[in-house]
C-alpha cells in the first residue's frame, strides 16, 4: 500500500495536463492574435500619419518655390507697364494736347498712344483731362474706343489727381475685361492737366499658369479674386465679404455685376501662418484636397495663393511608408508567434511526458504482476532469439565454409597434380646433384639446388593458397589488388577445369586499382562465377567468358560475361534465392553466398541473361590511395 502511494503521488502533483494546457493555449493564441492584429492596425495609422506628414512637408517645398516663381513672373510683367504712365505724363505731346485739345495735337497723341501699345504689354492707353473725359487713346480706331467715355467715377483717376499715381483693378465698363489700371497725374498737383492711365491685362499670365493645372490666384485686400488660373473664380472672394464693403465695390462698378460669393475652398486646416489644408472644387471635378499657399506680391497690397494637389500623393506615400511598416511589424510578429509557439510546445512536451509518466507508474501498480510475467517471458523470448540468430550466423559462416570447401575439393585434384609435377623435377634435380658432388662439380650442383629451392617455393605457394581458401571466418574490408584477385581464383581453377580455361579472356587491371575487402572471400566470389561460366559453355567450341574492371562513379564495376545458353527466365526472377538451381548436383548456394559477401563490403551484384549469354557486374567499393 505505502509503494502503491509513492508511485501515485507524482501524478497527483502535475499541476497542467495537456487538455488544460490546449485551451490555455488557444486563448493565448486568440489573445496575441488581437494584439498582433492592433499592433498591426497601430503601425499602419503611424504609418500613414508619417507618410501624410513628410509627403505635405515635401510638396510644401516644392509649392513654396513654385509660388515663389509665380510671384517673380507676376511682379515681373507689372514693372514694364508701371513705367508708361512716368513717361508719359512727362511727355511734350501729351501736355500740348491737354493743353490745346486741338484736333491735330488731339490726333497726334492718339497715334503716338496706338503705337507705345503695340511695342508694349499694355492692354490699352489713353488720357484724360481734369473732368475725366478721355481726350486721346490707343483704341481710338476701334468702335469701343475710350475717347469721350467719362472716367471720373474710377478710383485710379480720383486718386491720381488727389496723390499723382494710383493703381486700380477693375472690370473695364466699355470693353467688359478685367485688368489693372496704373494711373499717373499730369502736371502738378496745384496745377493739374489731366491723367495718363494704362491698362494692363493678365491673359497670358493666366494661361501659362493654367497649363501647370495647379490652381493659383491673386486676390486684392478685401480678398476679391482678381487674376486667376480658373476663370470661373473671377472675382470671387476667399471669406465673405462685409456689407459695407460689398456696397462700396458696388458703388464704384469695380467688378461690374460679379456676385462676389466665396470660393468653393472649405474646411481649412491651417499647417503654418502661410500653408493649410483645403478642399477645393474645380470646373469639371469633385471635391479635392488640396495644399493651400499663400504668399504676399511685393509693392502691391495682393496676395497669391497657390493650389497643389495633395491626395494622389499623400496615398502613394502612405500606401509606401505602410508597406515598409508591415516589412517591419510582420517579421517581428512572426518572431513573436515563433517564440510563443516553441514556449507551448516545451510546455505541451513536458506536460505530456508527466502525463505519460504518471500514467506509466499508474500502470505499473495496477499491473505489477502482469508486467513481471511479461518482462519474463519477454526475456525467455529475447534469450531465444538471440540463441538463434547465433545459430543463424554459425550456420551462415559454416554455409559459406562449406561452399568454399565444396568448391575446394573440386579444384583440389587438379592441385594435387599440380604439386607433382614440381615434385618429379625436384626429384630429377636432387639426383643430378648429388651426381655433381660426387663429381666434385659444385656450380652445377648450386643451380640445381637453387631450381630445387624455387620449385619448393611454388608449391608452397599453392599450399599456402588452398589452406587461406580453406580458412574459416569473416574479415574486415582492407584495400586489395584486383588484379590479384582474378589471378588467385584462376590459380585455384586451373586444374579443375585444365584446357577449358583458355575460354578466359581476362583483361587485367592495373595494380594500383584496389578495391575494398577480403582477397580470400573476393576470390571465393569470383571462383563461383567462373565455375558456373564455364560449366555453362562445357562442350561449345566457341565458348569464351570475358572479364574485365573499370572504374565507375562510385567505385569499381567487375564485370563477367559469357556467351553460352543464358539462364531460364523462372530461374533468374528468384536467381539469389537459397537453393534455387538448374544443376543436377547443384545446392543454389553459390550465387546466394557471393551475394552476400560482396554486400558485406558496401557492394551489390548486377545480372542481365538473354539467349546470347549472361553478364554478372560486381560493384565495389574503391579504396583510396594509401
Amino acid at each position: 500500500m505505502h509503494k502503491y502511494t509513492m508511485l501515485q503521488r507524482p501524478a497527483a502533483a502535475v499541476s497542467s495536463t495537456p487538455e488544460l494546457l490546449a485551451g490555455r493555449a488557444r486563448r493565448a493564441w486568440l489573445l496575441f492574435a488581437a494584439i498582433a492584429l492592433l499592433i498591426v492596425l497601430a503601425a499602419l495609422y503611424g504609418a500613414g500619419l508619417y507618410g501624410r506628414s513628410t509627403e505635405i512637408e515635401a510638396l510644401s517645398a516644392q509649392g513654396r518655390t513654385d509660388a515663389n516663381l509665380k510671384v517673380a513672373l507676376l511682379r515681373a510683367v507689372l514693372e514694364n507697364p508701371r513705367a508708361l504712365p512716368l513717361l508719359l505724363s512727362e511727355d511734350q505731346q501729351v501736355h500740348d494736347a491737354l493743353t490745346e485739345r486741338s484736333p491735330a495735337s488731339i490726333d497726334v497723341l492718339n497715334r503716338k498712344l496706338e503705337g507705345l501699345v503695340s511695342g508694349t504689354k499694355a492692354s490699352v492707353l489713353y488720357v484724360t483731362g481734369t473732368d475725366g473725359l478721355a481726350i486721346a487713346s490707343s483704341n481710338w480706331r476701334e468702335p469701343v474706343s475710350f475717347v469721350g467715355n467719362d472716367y471720373g467715377f474710377r478710383a485710379y483717376f480720383s486718386g491720381a489727381m488727389q496723390s499723382g499715381t494710383a493703381e486700380y483693378f477693375a472690370l473695364g465698363n466699355v470693353s467688359k475685361r478685367p485688368g489693372l489700371y496704373i494711373s499717373r497725374r499730369v502736371g502738378s498737383a496745384a496745377a493739374p492737366l489731366g491723367v495718363v492711365v494704362v491698362k494692363m491685362e493678365f491673359d497670358q499670365l493666366e494661361a501659362d499658369w493654367h497649363e501647370a493645372n495647379r490652381p493659383a490666384y491673386v486676390s486684392d485686400e478685401h480678398g476679391v479674386v482678381l487674376i486667376t488660373s480658373v476663370p470661373s473664380w473671377r472675382f470671387m472672394t476667399t471669406a465673405p465679404l462685409t456689407p459695407s464693403v460689398t456696397a462700396d465695390i458696388r458703388a464704384s462698378q469695380q467688378f461690374g455685376e460679379a456676385p462676389l460669393v466665396p470660393l468653393p475652398i472649405t474646411r481649412p486646416q491651417t499647417l503654418s501662418p502661410d500653408v493649410a489644408l483645403v478642399h477645393a472644387i474645380t470646373p469639371g471635378g469633385s471635391d479635392a484636397e488640396y495644399l493651400r499657399l499663400s504668399t504676399a506680391v511685393p509693392s502691391t497690397p495682393w496676395r497669391l495663393d497657390y493650389l497643389v494637389p495633395v491626395e494622389a500623393p499623400i496615398a502613394s506615400a502612405q500606401r509606401e511608408m505602410r508597406l515598409l511598416a508591415l516589412g517591419a511589424v510582420i517579421p517581428l510578429i512572426a518572431f513573436a508567434a515563433y517564440l510563443l509557439w516553441r514556449r507551448q510546445s516545451a510546455q505541451m512536451r513536458i506536460a505530456a511526458e508527466q502525463a505519460a509518466r504518471a500514467e506509466l507508474e499508474r500502470r505499473v501498480v495496477e499491473r505489477t504482476q502482469d508486467l513481471s510475467l511479461a518482462r519474463d517471458r519477454l526475456q525467455a523470448e529475447i534469450a531465444d532469439h538471440r540463441s538463434t540468430e547465433a545459430k543463424l550466423q554459425v550456420m551462415q559462416q559454416e554455409l559459406v565454409q562449406a561452399n568454399r570447401l565444396a568448391t575446394l575439393g573440386q579444384v583440389a585434384a587438379g592441385v594435387a597434380h599440380e604439386i607433382n609435377q614440381p615434385v618429379a623435377t625436384i626429384r630429377a634435380y636432387a639426383d643430378n646433384a648429388r651426381v655433381f658432388l660426387e663429381r666434385k662439380q659444385t656450380a652445377p650442383a648450386e643451380e640445381n639446388l637453387g631450381a630445387i629451392a624455387a620449385l619448393t617455393e611454388r608449391i608452397g605457394s599453392i599450399t599456402e593458397e588452398l589452406k587461406a581458401f580453406a580458412r574459416k571466418g569473416r574479415t574486415a574490408a582492407e584495400p586489395v589488388e584486383l588484379r590479384n584477385v582474378i589471378e588467385g581464383a584462376v590459380v585455384l581453377l586451373r586444374s579443375r577445369f585444365a584446357g577449358r580455361l583458355d575460354a578466359l579472356a581476362i583483361t587485367l587491371p592495373p595494380l594500383s586499382l584496389k578495391v575494398m575487402g577480403n582477397r580470400l572471400r573476393l576470390e571465393q566470389v569470383l571462383i563461383n562465377l567462373f565455375q558456373n561460366a564455364l560449366e555453362a559453355l562445357e562442350g561449345r567450341e566457341d565458348a569464351r567468358v570475358e572479364v574485365s574492371a573499370a572504374e565507375t562513379a562510385d567505385g569499381v564495376a567487375l564485370i563477367v560475361s559469357d556467351n553460352g545458353p543464358g539462364i531460364p527466365p523462372a530461374i533468374l526472377k528468384s536467381l539469389f534465392t537459397p537453393f534455387n538451381t538448374s544443376k543436377e548436383r547443384g545446392l543454389g548456394l553459390g550465387l546466394v553466398i557471393s551475394k552476400d559477401i560482396v554486400a558485406d563490403y558496401g557492394g551489390r551484384i548486377e545480372v542481365a541473361s538473354s539467349g546470347s549469354g549472361t553478364r554478372f557486374t560486381i560493384h565495389l567499393s574503391k579504396a583510396g590511395p594509401t
